[in-house]
């Protein structure tokens, strides 16, 4: 399959991995994460995600980035932001552009003389 080939260079299980078994490890060491986050909501995922971000950014340790993945993925799990939603969006229906940084697709429609369709973003 092309996309299994795709996810080879775009993807990491390795990742997927580690984060899987940080959970496990959460589990004995927190308690039950629906508990932490929606019941007793005694944790706050994006405050924690934040300040894990800091972590990475200070040290340069890749583990805070798998525990900033969990922190997202438990506040998608169990949403603490009032009226949280999945919405599916392209990316460019925002009104802004997130992404920081000029992408090879950029530079390839700029060399080719198609860049103005960025210049929306």
């Amino acid at each position: 399959m092309f996309q299994d080939e795709l996810l080879k260079t775009q993807y990491s299980e390795k990742f997927d991995e580690i984060r899987k078994k940080m959970m496990v490890t959460s589990f004995y060491k927190f308690g039950d994460v629906r508990q932490n986050y929606e019941v007793v909501a005694g944790l706050q995922s994006i405050p924690s995600l934040k300040a894990k971000l800091r972590e990475y950014e200070e040290t340069g340790n890749t583990e805070f980035l798998a525990d900033v993945a969990n922190f997202a993925m438990i506040e998608f799990m169990y949403p603490q932001k009032k009226g949280a939603r999945y919405q599916p969006t392209d990316g460019t229906n925002l009104g802004k552009r997130t992404t920081v940084g000029i992408s090879v697709n950029e530079m390839k429609d700029i060399k080719e003389g198609n860049g103005d369709r960025w210049l929306k973003y």
